[in-house]
């Protein structure tokens, strides 16, 4: 084998300077199938199936009409970060239920949520808050009327074992903020709301009380001073009657499923994250239920915690 000349050792020297920057930007792709792709896809193919609901049924028109919308923005959001990667397609297909009308939503509804939370605790930060986004949206629809729930209740929020990382603290403080004015919340409008009201504000009342003091305890254990209560809040609007005394709480739920997903965005402690995802969407089905009394529209937030909601 002969001797290379300078050129070609010039030439070989100057192609590996090249490479290296381009293997550098290929650090972090990844050749499988996205799995954004496949929630994107099923919420298209459910906002379909809503739109063919309302055409053909009066009766569940209304409901099927924001069960379109808030899949439709599902999709949106979800196609737009899928878009942003660009990683290959999936080659699996949209679940399809058996039953139609009604039943089949509530169906479609359930099965969304579950693959949108089953991802969550092993995606990428801004995609973990993105799709916990969807899943609280579509806990959320559960909550509209009677037709597409109950949905799962997604259980008591308790403080992990082990310490949260400290980078996590200042994300659990906002939380833990959010937590404190949603208490002080549902104590200002227990005297604006009639009796009927006075189990659906105590159970709200406890569930935050769990959140608070599971922050607390996490803020605590990594060594960091949990902030206290403000003496009072600002609502956005004066509460003078029991619809804006709804309004208000609804507003509560919504601003903490904000918090919770900014905790979210902001950590990858697979036991924070557990806890952020419960709380989220609690949230987001208990603001429902105060959105539909209040008559506010639409009664469900699409995408809980997004600047658009």
């Amino acid at each position: 084998m002969r001797p290379r000349t300078r050129r070609e050792v010039l030439r070989a020297s100057a192609l590996a300077a090249l490479a290296a920057p381009l293997a550098a930007c290929q650090t972090g792709y990844s050749d499988e199938p996205d799995p954004l792709a496949l929630l994107a896809e099923q919420a298209r193919a459910d906002a379909a199936a809503a739109d063919a609901v309302a055409a053909s049924s009066s009766a569940a028109a209304d409901v099927a009409r924001q069960y379109a919308a808030a899949r439709t923005a599902h999709a949106r959001a979800l196609q737009s970060e899928v878009d942003r990667l660009n990683r290959p397609k999936s080659s699996a297909s949209p679940v399809v239920p058996s039953e139609d009308g009604v039943a089949g939503l509530k169906k479609r509804l359930a099965t969304a949520r579950e693959q949108a939370e089953s991802l969550v605790g092993g995606l990428p930060r801004y995609r973990a808050g993105l799709v916990a986004a969807v899943a609280g949206g579509c806990a959320g629809l559960q909550q509209v009327g009677s037709s597409l729930g109950p949905g799962t209740d997604p259980g008591e929020v308790t403080a992990p074992a082990s310490a949260v990382p400290p980078e996590s603290a200042g994300p659990l403080q906002q939380a833990l903020s959010a937590e404190h004015a949603a208490l002080w919340v549902y104590g200002l409008v227990s005297a604006f709301l009639p009796d009927t009201y006075t189990a659906g504000t105590a159970e709200g009342t406890a569930e935050h009380q769990d959140r608070r003091d599971a922050c607390v305890r996490m803020l605590s254990a990594a060594g960091v001073e949990p902030r206290a209560a403000e003496p009072a809040y600002i609502p956005p609007k004066p509460v003078t009657d029991a619809t804006s005394a709804k309004s208000v709480v609804a507003t509560a739920e919504a601003d903490a499923a904000t918090a919770w997903r900014g905790v979210l965005e902001q950590t990858d402690d697979a036991e924070l994250r557990a806890v952020a995802l419960k709380a989220l969407l609690a949230s987001s089905r208990r603001g429902t239920r105060w959105r539909e009394a209040a008559g506010e529209q639409p009664t469900a937030i699409a995408l809980p915690g997004s600047a658009s909601s």
